[in-house]
């Protein structure tokens, strides 16, 4: 017998940092599948940054969220019923779905994951959006070339991790930014880069960052914005690449952000920053994630997952991201498999 069915939504636009009040807990019934589609139990659900712009209502790349309407984002989750051809119950599949215990979807949407292969988790990071958005930004915008210097920006978030440990492999000098001692210390003693810094305590990043880069900065994979990325921006190379994956210093400013004007830097020095959504690369894929397993199976890349226990978790979570409280991916664990 199937439990009650919940879900989150977003029932106020944040102003600032997101708060407990601005999202709502429904019972809803379970749906029942039609032909072409099947009933998936949320198993791991994942929080992410991009998230926040949705909650406002500009214009972006993707629409943003309606209020008093259920929020979507990545989710793993187990058939526990299937009309569909080719998705059998008990198979664990990955979706764009709702923040529910249990949603309906059509299984060309869906994608079947092996948990026998690696942790079903693992597709909502390191084999999943994450990863991914590293394996692209890093590789097609910043084109490492050994010697070079990276820096990475959110090093210890689910991305700036993986950017940085690609980097490695193509034999770069990787220095990681992020926002504890104890993230510093797992970057540089448990994935290998050079240098890291710890933007929260030092007293002058610039003066840290030409230390630690000693010959300028070839690439910079930038996950924050805000006044971390001025401070590199005005260490770059000529011919430097700037991939802008994320600007997470930035997303709950209530007032439009004023900082530096850069073109001059850029023209000077001949350098390449460019904007881009992991989307954008979709026909890539398969190419992106047979790669990221390799990297993974073989040890040149390692993972942490940060999980937090509880559906009703899971506004704590996504807060969470803002506060810098996850080393790694943040997830919310719902359930554990039924079969």
């Amino acid at each position: 017998m199937l439990e009650n069915n919940q879900e989150i939504r977003l029932i106020s636009r944040p102003k600032g940092m997101p708060r407990e009040e601005d999202f709502q807990f429904v019972e809803v019934p379970i749906p029942e599948p039609r032909e072409g589609e099947v009933l998936v139990r949320t198993l791991y659900l994942s929080v992410d940054p991009y998230m926040r712009g949705r909650m406002t209502e500009r214009k972006s790349y993707i629409a943003p969220y309606r209020l008093n309407e259920v929020i979507t984002g990545g989710i793993v989750g187990e058939v526990v019923r299937s009309k569909a051809e080719g998705i059998a119950k008990g198979d664990v599949v990955l979706g764009e779905l709702g923040w529910r215990k249990y949603n309906v979807a059509k299984a060309k949407h869906l994608t079947k994951v092996s948990p026998h292969l690696a942790p079903a988790s693992l597709a909502l990071g390191v084999l999943g959006m994450p990863g991914l958005t590293a394996y692209f930004g890093l590789l097609d915008i910043g084109q490492p070339k050994a010697g070079e210097t990276v820096v990475v920006s959110g090093a210890a978030g689910a991305v700036g991790m993986v950017a940085g440990q690609i980097a490695k492999i193509k034999g770069c000098r990787v220095v990681g930014i992020a926002g504890s001692d104890q993230k510093v210390q797992y970057l540089t003693q448990e994935l290998g880069f050079d240098a890291a810094i710890n933007y929260k305590t030092t007293k002058d990043i610039r003066a840290d960052l030409k230390e630690a880069c000693p010959n300028g900065v070839d690439i910079y994979f930038d996950n924050v914005g805000g006044e971390i990325s001025d401070a590199v921006l005005t260490l770059i190379n000529q011919g430097a690449r700037i991939p802008i994956c994320g600007q997470i210093a930035l997303y709950n400013l209530e007032k439009p952000d004023l900082g530096p004007r850069i073109q001059t830097q850029l023209l000077i020095n001949r350098a390449l920053m460019k904007g881009f959504i992991v989307s954008d690369y979709k026909p890539r894929f398969k190419e992106g994630l047979t790669q990221l397993a390799e990297w993974v199976r073989t040890g040149k890349i390692k993972y942490t997952e940060n999980i937090i226990e509880g559906f009703e978790n899971t506004p704590k979570a996504f807060i969470g991201l803002f506060k810098g409280e996850n080393v790694g991916k943040q997830l919310v664990k719902v359930a554990d498999r039924l079969g």
